[in-house]
């Protein structure tokens, strides 16, 4: 998820050491008529397109594989600089293409990917050492197939015709991406938030795959408040007057509904004391004077929500939105122990390591907490660490010390896969 307030960081240009440098994402066709994609509702998708990137170089052995799952707004392009983000298309219409899916509604920068700081030469995910994948989920607006791709039956993009999915569509999506690739086994999988469950169900549903499991700031489940807060927002999406039912991709878009639907989210992002302490009760300055009455921006902090939703809904899909927190609300890793976490947690074969934050309220420390002590009663090896700060959710994204030295550790020793 998008952060609230970086860390101030020297950004590695592509010519850096430390930089994984200019690098193009890569599609594959993983389902066809002939070899359909089988979902956990029930649906089939006959065309399935997966976006990712790759960083490193995979061994010989093809162990010092690492899988990086990305949260809800993110995408593939996690390291290094993206060499096709040449044009800035603000809310595009979508045109339909030969091979079953279209451009993403919004636009590439030429900026280093989400978690440059993380990996690359050196980093605490160095691509010396391990070859790093990442691609972007089922339902996806950046290249995976999604709402906004061409529906090979109708000619026309899906929109809420698309099925519903699942984070377990997304990770059995990633193990048929990985097996094109050749890879057998993951010797790391790491996720933050809803990357943090994909990591969490990668090392359930595939044990004998994952020797390490990295889960930063993300529990078994989203909370009910957390269900809430998205309950609202696909409200607000779903009743802009530009929604027409998710069909809009000939039309404007509803752009007003997503963006409220992103200054929301951004609200959970953040924590009490780091609003406080970045925005205080400011009112903006204009003309040299302060404002102080009427219903336009004042706070400051409205300038930046305003800011972060209108920013939103120029790169990103309305549908794809509602799809992803759809999967996020329905996530629950107990399911493999029938409702029990205990008894799903015994299905793990990797060493787990869980990161809490401790001003995060969307997945707290005590959700984290949760899946620690299940995954302890089964006798299983794990890891926890609450790291305090004041960033709240995003700090999985701005504490980059602190997690890159978590990282460092986790990732030092080889284990049963090299072996």
């Amino acid at each position: 998820m998008s952060p609230s307030r970086r860390a101030k960081r020297t950004v590695e240009l592509p010519d850096s050491p430390n930089s994984v440098g200019w690098v193009t994402p890569e599609r594959i066709r993983i389902a066809s008529p002939d070899d359909p994609l089988h979902l956990e509702g029930g649906d089939i998708l006959t065309d399935v397109h997966v976006e990712f990137e790759t960083y490193g170089e995979m061994s010989p052995a093809r162990d010092n594989v690492i899988l990086v799952t990305h949260a809800l707004s993110g995408d593939a392009h996690a390291a290094g600089w993206d060499n096709t983000a040449t044009r800035k298309t603000v809310s595009g219409r979508i045109t339909p293409t030969k091979d079953g899916f279209s451009p993403p509604r919004g636009y590439r920068e030429k900026k280093p990917g989400w978690w440059d700081s993380m990996i690359g030469p050196g980093k605490p995910i160095d691509t010396t050492r391990f070859f790093v994948v990442c691609s972007n989920v089922l339902g996806s607006c950046y290249g995976t197939t999604g709402p906004a791709s061409v529906n090979p039956a109708t000619g026309k993009p899906y929109g809420l015709s698309f099925p519903v999915v699942t984070v377990e569509d997304w990770v059995r999506v990633q193990a048929l991406l990985l097996d094109k690739l050749g890879v057998d086994r993951l010797f790391a999988v790491i996720g933050g938030s809803l990357g943090g469950q994909q990591a969490l169900e990668w090392a359930l549903a595939y044990p004998d795959r994952v020797e390490k499991a990295i889960i930063l700031a993300a529990s078994a489940r989203l909370s009910t408040q957390g269900v809430a807060f998205n309950a609202v927002a696909r409200y607000t999406i779903i009743n802009d007057p530009n929604f027409h039912g998710g069909n809009y991709y000939e039309h404007d878009a509803p752009t007003n509904g997503l963006a409220a639907a992103r200054m929301l989210a951004h609200i959970t992002y953040l924590s009490e004391q780091g609003m406080d302490s970045k925005f205080g009760r400011r009112l903006q300055a204009r003309d040299g004077e302060v404002t102080g009455r009427g219903f336009d921006e004042e706070f400051e902090v409205e300038s930046y929500l305003n800011y972060q939703g209108k920013n939103f809904v120029e790169r990103f899909d309305a549908n794809s939105y509602l799809y992803i927190i759809r999967a996020m609300d329905h996530y629950a890793a107990a399911r493999w122990g029938e409702g029990d976490l205990v008894e799903a947690c015994r299905r793990l074969k990797s060493e787990t390591l869980v990161a809490s934050f401790s001003s995060d309220w969307l997945y707290t420390p005590e959700g984290c907490q949760e899946l620690v002590h299940s995954i302890c009663k089964t006798g299983k090896p794990v890891t926890y660490i609450d790291v305090p700060s004041q960033y709240g959710h995003d700090a999985f994204l701005v504490e980059t010390d602190r997690v890159g030295r978590i990282l460092r550790g986790a990732l030092k020793r080889r284990g049963r896969i090299s072996s």
